[in-house]
Order: structure tokens, then sequence, then C-alpha cells
């Protein structure tokens, strides 16, 4: 998938994503990340989709989001319901979709300012 290229007023925008890669900027990522419009965090190995300890998520969480995003790969794939409760019960939003709709709604989310963290993961 591809996105449009714009002059974001953010410091990161994600210009592709699927199950293997992802462009962020100009780079081309092929390990899972955590992106926020205004911090990339490189390296990010949690226990992969379908058994994600809420613990995988603290380095999200602590970018103090609004709303969090997983990024599965290529499919959707929803986290254990601990994982999911560790946001819902700060008052956190979060959405879990494949690479490819992450990426567009990440995209979507930073250009209207909101306070988006996205969790994509890559290679599973």
């Amino acid at each position: 998938m591809h996105l449009n290229r714009e002059i974001p007023d953010y410091a990161f925008i994600l210009r592709a994503a699927d199950g293997r890669s992802a462009k962020v900027n100009d780079r081309v990522l092929p390990a899972s990340f955590i992106l926020s419009p205004a911090q990339l965090l490189e390296d990010w190995a949690p226990a992969g989709a379908g058994a994600r300890p809420a613990d995988d998520l603290a380095p999200l969480l602590a970018l103090n989001p609004e709303l969090v995003l997983l990024g599965t790969g290529e499919r959707q794939v929803f986290p254990p319901a601990a994982a999911m409760a560790a946001c819902l019960t700060r008052g956190i939003g979060i959405e879990v979709m494949a690479n490819p709709a992450a990426a567009r709604t990440f995209n979507v989310l930073a250009s209207e300012g909101r306070r988006v963290v996205a969790g994509f993961l890559l290679g599973a």
C-alpha cells in the first residue's frame, strides 16, 4: 500500500506499511516499531499479536496517547483482553487493525492533531 505524499506539520509520517516493512518519512523499517507524530521508537519487541501481554503496551502508553493503534501485520489479530484493558482502564482508546489500515488511520489522526500512538508488528 502506498500513501499520498504531503508535507505534514509533525515530525513523522507513515508513507507505507504492510506485514514485512514500513516506510516512515524516507526510511524503510524492517522490524516492529512504535510511532507517534513526534517520536519514532525502533525495534519494539512485543511477544506477538495473539499473545501480547499488557507489558508490551507500556512503551506506547508512556507516550501519553488519547488513542493507541495496533497494527498487527498482514491481518487483524486481537490481543488478549488484559492488553486491551491496559488501555481502556486508563481512559485510552485502542483500535486493532492490519498494518495498511493502521497506517492510513495513523496519518489521518496525526493530521488532525490527535495524540495518537501506533505500534506496528512487522515480520510476524
